[in-house]
């Protein structure tokens, strides 16, 4: 319980640290944080060095490095990597996600990510490889209009799920319910990350 409460009082710090960054650049992008715990076939994994060194959770942080190397490139097609061919979020699919990157790209400039890893666990699903990672974290950029810097996406232990495609993980999309409503800024750009 005690260890439960601290991660939550880390993931809520993070994210006040992480709004607190939207006018500056955000220093790390894809951190898994200090408090995280690896679950292997039913084994955790709490120790920080041999949980880094883990090749899944190597392939995750390197997916999610790419993605955002490919978005503060503005380089769609590279982007679009970091998505799985099944990719889906209640119904919005690859196409949707295209698009509405493109819709980003034209409104924002300097745009950047920030992802804390909470929890990973990694699954055999079907057969397949497959990993749960919960994380909090924003997506930010500069309005095109008003050149104001700007929070256009955020989420609290949002859990992403990861598909293993040949040596790279992808993007499958996220848990949870669809929201009954959301703010206009945010609801197009939720599914994304």
């Amino acid at each position: 319980m005690i260890r439960e409460r601290s991660a939550v009082a880390l993931l809520v710090l993070g994210v006040i640290v992480s709004c607190a960054l939207v006018p500056a650049r955000v220093e790390a992008k894809v951190q898994v944080l200090p408090e995280t715990v690896l679950l292997v076939e039913g084994k955790k994994i709490s120790e920080r060095k041999g949980l880094l060194h883990h090749p899944a959770v190597k392939g995750v942080v390197a997916a999610f490095e790419r993605a955002e190397s490919g978005l503060q490139k503005e380089e769609i097609d590279e982007l679009m990597q970091f998505y799985a061919a099944s990719y889906d979020y209640h119904g919005l699919k690859l196409a949707d996600v295209r698009r509405v990157w493109g819709e980003v790209f034209e409104h924002y400039k300097a745009l950047e990510s920030l992802h804390l890893f909470s929890d990973i666990k990694v699954l055999n699903v079907d057969g397949k490889l497959r990993v749960e990672v919960t994380c909090t974290g924003g997506l930010y950029g500069t309005d095109e209009q008003s050149g104001k810097r700007v929070t256009l996406d955020s989420w609290f232990r949002e859990v992403h799920y990861l598909v293993k495609d040949g040596e790279t993980w992808r993007f499958l999309g996220n848990a949870g319910e669809v929201p009954a409503a959301a703010p206009f800024a945010s609801a197009p750009h939720h599914p994304l990350f």
